[in-house]
């Protein structure tokens, strides 16, 4: 690999042992995590090693959309390897079941997800998101105007999280209706800003370890006639504001590919070649159980050039 002055940048403080309020240098180091809703099972695995090697206090904040969001709450907790048991089958099941959509009901059952698999089956510590000095940035996309809204300002208790969460991850029609947090109403984060690169730099990010659930090979597959005619249909009727702001989100992909690849300051680390595809509501235990082992490991792959070899293995 290249020398990263991302990769450096860690190594220092790792080993300066400084925290956010206390940094020896003036940068301004940002996670970012893609979504993806079931890909995002590459990026948890990501998470994972960043907390077994204990980097976590080495980042000034976590950007995060969709399941990129859910990813960044379980690290910044404390409890990303425990919530391995929220990827097995039988939760998985219950969370995303496509049999429900006959009966009228949602296809990803977000409510489940924050307030029954996170409360009661692999608890997170929404307290500690909250206390952590390093911030917590969900994106999700406004119903009004389409654009993507940092959630932090409106993270004022736990209900306020959970209820982020399930704004980051309201993927229109799978999830259902849009989801209100304080007074605005949001869609998935994925409309607007998949990897959440864009509002990191916006809001002063010098560098940024950008996790992505895509293979450097996986290319985003436009949506068919149907998918374009439904999904416009309901974009239209719940969150009109969101229309233009899908249709042309290609472009911004491209855009954003374009500063991921070129710009110094941004380390990103993919799914290894030869990865699994992963649907976005794929319930497969063991792609998944295998996504999370992939994910994890090209973390400790991308980042042993710059750490201790003890720690990194």
């Amino acid at each position: 690999m290249e020398n990263s002055v991302v990769g450096e940048l860690l190594a220092r403080r790792y080993a300066d042992g400084s925290a956010p309020g206390h940094r020896c240098d003036d940068a301004r180091l940002a996670l970012v995590v893609e979504g993806g809703s079931a890909r995002g099972a590459y990026s948890h695995g990501m998470v994972t090693a960043l907390e077994e090697l204990g980097l976590v206090r080495c980042f000034d904040a976590v950007y995060g959309s969709s399941a990129g969001a859910l990813n960044g709450a379980w690290l910044l907790c404390g409890r990303a390897g425990v919530a391995r048991r929220a990827w097995e089958g039988d939760v998985v099941r219950r969370v995303i079941n496509p049999a429900r959509a006959l009966r009228g009901g949602r296809v990803v059952d977000t409510h489940f997800l924050v307030h029954g698999v996170y409360e009661r089956i692999v608890p997170m510590d929404f307290a500690a998101i909250l206390a952590n000095p390093v911030t917590f940035h969900p994106l999700a996309t406004s119903v009004d105007d389409g654009s993507a809204v940092d959630l932090h300002p409106d993270l004022t208790d736990a209900a306020a999280v959970q209820r982020a969460l399930r704004a980051s991850t309201c993927l229109p029609i799978l999830a259902g209706r849009p989801t209100a947090l304080a007074g605005r109403r949001y869609v998935d984060a994925g409309l607007s800003e998949a990897v959440p690169i864009r509002t990191a730099l916006a809001q002063g990010a010098t560098h940024a370890l950008v996790f992505r659930t895509r293979r450097a090979d996986e290319k985003s597959a436009p949506p068919s006639r149907l998918e374009l005619r439904i999904v416009a249909r309901f974009l239209a009727r719940h969150a009109p504001g969101v229309v233009d702001t899908w249709r042309t989100r290609a472009a911004r992909h491209a855009e954003d590919e374009h500063t991921l690849a070129t710009d110094p300051r941004i380390l990103q680390v993919r799914p290894p070649l030869g990865s699994p595809d992963i649907g976005r509501i794929s319930r497969d235990h063991d792609t998944l159980m295998r996504a999370l082992d992939l994910g994890r490991a090209a973390v400790l792959d991308a980042l042993a050039t710059y750490l201790p070899q003890p720690l990194a293995g």
